[in-house]
């Protein structure tokens, strides 16, 4: 008969709880604190290793060259798994902070050069999320990193990442042209239409002549901006100058998605996009915490990695995220009641049809 498991052995336990060393010890100066730094951090790995089983997952199937509608619904559920995690870790930075920036010096120099710095998890996770190598903050970041990790990392650049997966589903997408139909050019003639009332409402509304040529002169700006959506070539412009990243046709497909997201074939897509951008959303408020927490444990010092600390952590907040693309298209967005009628042959295969006999 076979051995019951226990609870004890299938956690691997004993691992897990011996696996806290505190490095003041062995200088015998011990650092209360220490431990909760440790498990704090081991916490931190634990959920990263989750979070990039659960986007491995959601790359494969959005990889695939058709994606049933029920994958859809598992990648849906999978990332909003991921972000529920992010929030989630954010909220420990709040336990670590119990500690006084006067504790954490007590073990602080017996670190050196230890540094989250060194997370090959959390650089793994974010080149899966889509993160290019040149819009990092610090590009030689591969300097701390182990020989076999830097391996492991090049084949996550080389094969494709959750960006890539999604910008192929997207350009994939059906129902953009029809026959005579082109949602293209039906979209760029209702924002040309909402730019022209935005001019007669400042005309209207502005007495002052140079406030109003400013109004006009911004007006015209968004209108160039919105016609590089509906023009190849001026969007491919955008591309190289590195203005934008997600392509001409997925870029249609999203917007298309947006528009008539409330047809039952959309819905799901669209909560699937909607997730994704606050995945990133939620890792940008994780760097943001991070950088408090930094800040305030150390101030200005230089982090025991060798980076520049706090001044490092904050500038990847913004600098260093990969759905941009996909959160700035709400610029693009009309008001319900002016978004282009469907045809109906298209409106027909949007909607979940039954045939009752």
């Amino acid at each position: 008969m076979q051995k019951g498991l226990h609870y004890f052995d299938y956690l691997g336990l004993d691992k897990i709880l011996s696996a806290q060393e505190l490095e003041s010890d062995k200088f015998n100066k011990h650092a209360h604190d220490e431990m909760l730094f440790i498990i704090t951090h081991q916490a931190f790995e634990l959920w990263f290793k989750q979070v990039l089983f659960d986007v491995d997952s959601v790359i494969l199937l959005l990889s695939k060259q058709f994606v049933p509608e029920q994958d859809i619904n598992v990648c849906y559920q999978r990332m909003g798994r991921v972000k529920q995690i992010l929030t989630f870790v954010t909220g420990q930075f709040e336990i670590l902070e119990t500690m006084t920036p006067l504790n954490f010096t007590d073990f602080r120099n017996f670190l050196n050069p230890a540094s989250g710095f060194q997370s090959f998890q959390f650089r793994l996770l974010e080149t899966k999320l889509g993160l290019p190598n040149d819009t990092r903050v610090n590009k030689h970041f591969e300097n701390a990193l182990k020989a076999e990790d830097l391996q492991l990392l090049e084949s996550a650049r080389s094969s494709h990442s959750l960006f890539s997966a999604i910008e192929q589903w997207l350009e994939n997408m059906p129902f953009l042209q029809l026959n005579t139909y082109s949602f293209s050019e039906e979209y760029k003639q209702t924002l040309l239409a909402m730019i022209d009332k935005d001019k007669e409402y400042a005309k209207e509304l502005i007495e002052s002549s140079a406030e109003y040529e400013k109004r006009i002169q911004q007006i015209d700006q968004l209108k160039d901006s919105f016609l590089s959506l509906f023009d190849e070539s001026l969007y491919q412009k955008h591309l190289e100058d590195g203005s934008r990243r997600l392509s001409f046709k997925a870029t249609q497909a999203y917007l298309f998605i947006s528009l008539y997201a409330d047809f039952p074939l959309l819905q799901l897509p669209f909560l699937l996009l909607q997730t994704v951008i606050e995945v990133d959303n939620a890792l940008s408020v994780w760097r943001y915490h991070h950088f408090k927490m930094v800040s305030k444990m150390i101030g200005r010092k230089i982090g025991t990695g060798g980076s520049s600390g706090s001044d490092y952590l904050l500038r990847t907040v913004s600098a260093q995220r990969v759905f941009d693309d996909l959160g700035s298209l709400a610029s693009f967005l009309v008001a319900r009641d002016t978004i282009p009628t469907l045809p109906e042959e298209i409106a027909h295969q949007l909607r979940f049809a039954y045939e009752i006999k």
